[in-house]
């Protein structure tokens, strides 16, 4: 019987201390601290989906005429519009008469905020990696309230533009520094459950939004009122702690021990050994751990490969979502009750998310869902256009497809790139998803006046093409997060065991 080498066995030993998380292992995959840390934080979601989606009250369609009734309601010598009040007693178009030759206004300012996201993701992505998760959470909360409240007291449409691009800057810092946050405290059993209910409260907030406006209707109240609610969101100062993982990959052992310690008690878990174990794994890495950059990102061939593919699934997400969202809108009737039976049908994609993560993966599962989009989509060219309740059906499913396809994109991301990088990785991805979702009103609408079908052939064929670009990411699921540069980098390019429960 041959005798073990008691050098190698303390080399595999060492390994086997490598490879384990000790983030995860000192506070477990679930309990009441993570749990009670995701509820306060899903709660952001709510102002975040009332900001993107309140333009549909703050300036809804104006039925307007002329006041001088012999004269066409644009005509250059009309001294004054009369705005019709039944329904809106005050809308942004009738407070800066924002129709006729400055109706492309009213368009701007969504535009401009769009643009706002984009800013706030890359600027508070990049923010995050190197101050850490919860003091940009905490500017970009306090920001947003500050900002959302004084737009509603703007007295010309520029200041209103002006209120509502930093309100929306701070919305998508918001949304990418929280996302992350999450996904670095719950473990790997229960991320994909966690990753699309943190979706489940945009949903609730787009459903509540038509709530407010019915009973809201002067666009200075309204804004005002989906405004004030962020107040309560100061409260992270006090309530949300570090990242525990961030603190720890950037080699602040001390402050990632501390909170661990403390979610370790919460939890009802052991925490005499978590510093002990956190410094031995941090001693064994070899590797100084270094700050990453965008340039990480498209450094190497595989990490360009992963980001383009990545990047142009949330490029399909953006523009798909808001872009169909519009196209189904445009149908005429009750505006409330048609932003309502728009919102409730993204609650059951969402939640049919959650199952098929868990036992179909990121992979499949975001393959799946383009595809559903996009044939439904592309059906809709070869449909009539007056067959109005196909078109209807087919668009709905579309849509259905791409409230799976959101969360799952959000998530297969937040898996996919370094700890090191992983808020500017999101916060890119995030960015190329409001470029999709500035672009998507020019494509339903203003193409449909060109062709019936065109719209629906763009809106089809790109989820497709990002079902295909797919087929070049590596499944995430049960692996543990990349923490360094050279975790991203080797991650999918060879066999890896998956951690077990």
């Amino acid at each position: 019987m041959t005798a073990k080498d008691p050098s190698r066995e303390n080399l595999e030993m060492d390994d086997s201390k490598l490879k384990k998380d000790p983030v995860q292992s000192a506070i477990g995959d679930i309990g009441f601290w993570q749990i009670f840390i995701c509820l306060i934080i899903f709660l952001l979601k709510f102002p975040v989906a009332w900001h993107q989606m309140g333009i549909i009250f703050l300036a809804p369609k104006p039925d307007f005429t002329c006041s001088n009734e012999t004269l066409s309601k644009c005509d250059a010598d009309c001294p004054q519009h009369v705005f019709n009040t039944e329904i809106f007693t005050n809308t942004i178009q009738k407070q800066w008469d924002l129709v006729c030759n400055r109706e492309y206004l009213s368009n701007l300012s969504q535009t401009i905020f769009m643009l706002g996201i984009l800013v706030g993701n890359m600027f508070f992505g990049g923010l995050a990696d190197k101050l850490g998760r919860r003091i940009p959470l905490v500017i970009a909360v306090t920001v947003q309230l500050i900002f959302g409240v004084l737009a509603s007291f703007a007295t010309n449409y520029w200041i209103f533009v002006i209120c509502r691009f930093i309100t929306a800057a701070a919305t998508g810092g918001t949304m990418v520094t929280s996302f992350v946050l999450v996904m670095e405290i719950i473990g790997i059993k229960w991320r994909e459950l966690f990753s699309v209910l943190y979706q489940v409260p945009f949903n609730l907030g787009h459903l509540t939004l038509p709530l407010f406006a019915y009973f809201i209707r002067d666009w200075q109240k309204l804004q005002f009122a989906l405004s004030i609610p962020s107040i309560i969101l100061l409260s992270y100062y006090w309530l949300i702690p570090e990242s525990p993982r961030w603190l720890f990959t950037v080699g602040r052992v001390n402050e990632s021990a501390k909170i661990l310690v403390k979610a370790a008690k919460k939890n009802g878990l052991p925490f005499e050994h978590i510093k002990a174990d956190l410094e031995s794994v941090q001693e064994m890495k070899t590797e100084q751990v270094a700050k990453g950059t965008i340039f990480d990102l498209i450094r190497t061939k595989n990490m360009r490969v992963k980001t383009i593919c990545m990047n142009f699934n949330w490029f399909v997400c953006g523009m798909c979502f808001f872009g169909v969202s519009q196209y189904v809108g445009e149908a005429g009737g009750n505006l409330f009750k048609n932003v309502a039976i728009s919102a409730s049908l993204e609650i059951p994609g969402t939640l049919v998310c959650i199952l098929l993560l868990k036992y179909w993966g990121r992979k499949k599962t975001l393959i799946m869902s383009n595809c559903i989009s996009g044939f439904a989509l592309l059906a809709i060219a070869f449909v009539d256009e007056g067959e109005h309740e196909l078109i209807v059906i087919l668009a709905t499913i579309g849509i259905i497809g791409m409230c799976i396809s959101f969360p799952t994109v959000y998530l297969y991301g937040g898996e996919l790139f370094p700890t090191v990088i992983r808020n500017i990785a999101i916060g890119t991805a995030s960015m190329i998803a409001r470029i999709g979702s500035m672009i998507s009103p020019f494509i339903a609408s203003g193409l449909s006046k060109t062709a019936h079908w065109l719209p629906p052939l763009i809106f089809g064929i790109v989820p497709i093409i990002g079902a295909v670009l797919v087929l070049f990411l590596p499944e995430t699921r049960g692996f543990p997060l990349p923490e360094t540069i050279e975790d991203g980098e080797n991650f999918g390019k060879k066999e890896k065991k998956k951690l077990t429960a």
